[in-house]
């Protein structure tokens, strides 16, 4: 019995008695323009584009927003989203003129900032029960490849409960970035290789989290799946476990449920444009076995509302995903038959109702009840 294969858990559920909630992802960008005289992030947006991206959000009204990136204008970021959300822990700046942040110049090999640049914000209503900061065991490069080294990058994990009574885990992250010439010119291999352990290191936590409560996944992975295993080292062998079901919300809305072959080093990676519309940006969701379930009903890449005088507020759009949460009278245990039920009707795990079904994962709805199936 293998359940790599299956589709997100769902039953039917008409969109009018559905519960919805919507999250986003953001890098916003939030590295200082300068540090003294020297340029660092001179086309990111600054104060004054950091707090056009915070009245952006105060308009979107997300209930969950997870964002990177969050240096060095947190504080004219949040004054918009103060009288509706609450706000996570800011892990601080990035510069060389911090009152609590002395610079070993002598030694600038050993230095880093004790920030991860990630934060989180979600609805009042919404309560927050635990929220764990835990930094990448491997990144690669501190003075080149994107200097990933310089901050304590990492993931957070958070316990929510919505307003419905409904728990969720919520992870937040940013991954090892590569450089784009050190991509076209074949160097990126060790940002690569960073990446592929921080997957597996997600991996970890996740399957050592994953119970009864479905787990949504966001953040700058700086993954593509033609060149990082996400599918086969993180999705398919959550899968492969038969403890949950992972999906990318861009795969599933977006690209007809296919996910972009795997290439690699190979010299065709070098250079390489995809012919799809893969964001750095994800969010995943996760379904666990019994237990809650949620699922994805819309994907949004924000390319004309993020915009001023005509140019994008930073250099990364907001990828936003609504889910539903599935009714009370789900599936609640997975049974193996040989053959189907009599006096029973089956539907797809999209809730689309079918005849005779073949083998695979079914729901199977009797008159008073419902369970998940698998035909063999």
């Amino acid at each position: 019995m293998v359940l790599a294969g299956l589709l997100p858990l769902a039953a039917t559920i008409s969109a009018q008695q559905a519960e919805q909630f919507k999250v986003a992802t953001l890098n916003i960008d939030g590295l200082p323009q300068k540090i003294l005289v020297i340029n660092v992030n001179a086309d990111g947006p600054g104060a004054e584009g950091t707090s056009r991206i915070g009245k952006y959000l105060m308009k979107k009204g997300y209930d969950i927003v997870c964002m990177q990136e969050d240096f060095n204008y947190h504080g004219v970021l949040t004054p918009w989203l103060e009288d509706d959300y609450l706000f996570d822990e800011w892990s601080g700046a990035v510069g060389i003129d911090l009152p609590d942040k002395k610079i070993d110049f002598l030694h600038l090999q050993n230095e880093q900032f004790d920030c991860d640049g990630l934060g989180a914000f979600w609805k009042k209503g919404i309560s927050l029960s635990s929220a764990e900061r835990v930094a990448w065991q491997e990144l690669f490069g501190k003075f080149s490849h994107c200097n990933d080294e310089l901050v304590k990058k990492g993931f957070r994990r958070y316990e929510m409960t919505l307003a419905n009574g409904i728990s969720l885990l919520v992870y937040n992250m940013h991954m090892d970035a590569s450089d784009d010439l050190d991509e076209l010119e074949g160097k990126a291999g060790p940002d690569r290789a960073a990446r592929l352990s921080e997957w597996e290191q997600l991996k970890e936590d996740v399957l050592a989290h994953l119970d009864t409560r479905p787990i949504i996944i966001m953040g700058d992975m700086n993954s593509y799946y033609w060149r990082d295993q996400v599918k086969e080292k993180f999705i398919d062998e959550i899968n492969a476990t038969g403890r949950g079901q992972a999906t990318d919300v861009w795969v599933e809305l977006a690209n007809g449920g296919e996910y972009p072959a795997y290439i690699g080093d190979s010299a065709e990676s070098q250079g390489y444009v995809a012919e799809n519309d893969e964001m750095l940006d994800k969010i995943i969701y996760i379904n666990p076995a019994s237990g809650k379930l949620i699922k994805a009903v819309s994907f949004d890449v924000d390319k004309e509302g993020y915009t001023y005088e005509g140019k994008a507020l930073g250099d990364h759009y907001p990828v936003a995903a609504t889910f539903e949460i599935v009714n009370s009278e789900k599936p609640t245990g997975i049974e193996t038959v040989g053959t189907t039920g009599t006096n029973v009707e089956y539907y797809n795990l999209n809730g689309q109702h079918v005849g005779q079904p073949a083998k695979g994962l079914y729901i199977e709805r009797q008159e008073k009840s419902s369970r998940k199936r698998i035909i063999k």
